[in-house]
């Protein structure tokens, strides 16, 4: 008897939280958004909580982006880093976080306009090839959670992991209460 092959966990619209062991390097603490996870085409992503300090107006100054330009621009990851994209995210009672990534400009005004849609602008996004995630996720580079409700309020910046990763387990809270690097003391 032929047993089918197990699929791979279904991962849209779920967070990948860094592994305390990915210190260092573009995922160092990281909080990734996956918008798209299938095995045909892989995964990709937008990390959430690394803002650049920027908003899109001081990079797009032409008045066609004047609605978006005190939108913050965050780091997605390190694939095409040359690239601003931007992406609607927003809370689905059934499904949970939902995102749009690489929507145009008139799409994220339209998106902006929406109340209960975060859209942010990000430079770069995170990917991975067929498998790849999945070989990753076997090595325990990520820990996977769904998104609490209150996550659109939360902020978005460094004590994203810490805090997120804080609610999942006990084991996990001591991980995020764990020193960056517990090897300096």
């Amino acid at each position: 008897m032929n047993l089918p092959e197990p699929q791979p966990p279904e991962l849209q619209g779920k967070l990948l939280l860094a592994s305390p062991t990915l210190s260092g390097g573009a995922f160092d603490h990281s909080v990734i958004l996956l918008s798209q996870h299938n095995t045909k085409d892989g995964a990709f992503g937008l990390i959430l909580n690394q803002p650049t300090g920027q908003v899109v107006g001081n990079l797009l100054p032409s008045p066609a982006f004047h609605p978006l330009r005190h939108i913050g621009v965050h780091h997605g990851g390190p694939i095409n880093e040359n690239n601003l994209i931007f992406a609607a995210i927003w809370w689905d009672q059934i499904s949970g976080l939902r995102i749009i990534q690489q929507i145009s400009a008139e799409d994220a005004i339209k998106h902006h306009k929406k109340p209960g849609t975060l859209v942010r602008a990000f430079v770069g996004y995170s990917g991975w090839s067929p498998g790849q995630l999945e070989n990753e996720l076997e090595q325990h580079t990520w820990i996977v959670s769904p998104a609490p409700a209150n996550f659109l309020s939360l902020p978005h910046d460094s004590s994203l992991w810490a805090s997120t990763l804080r609610n999942l387990t006990p084991y996990h809270k001591l991980l995020a209460d764990a020193p960056h690097n517990p090897f300096v003391n």
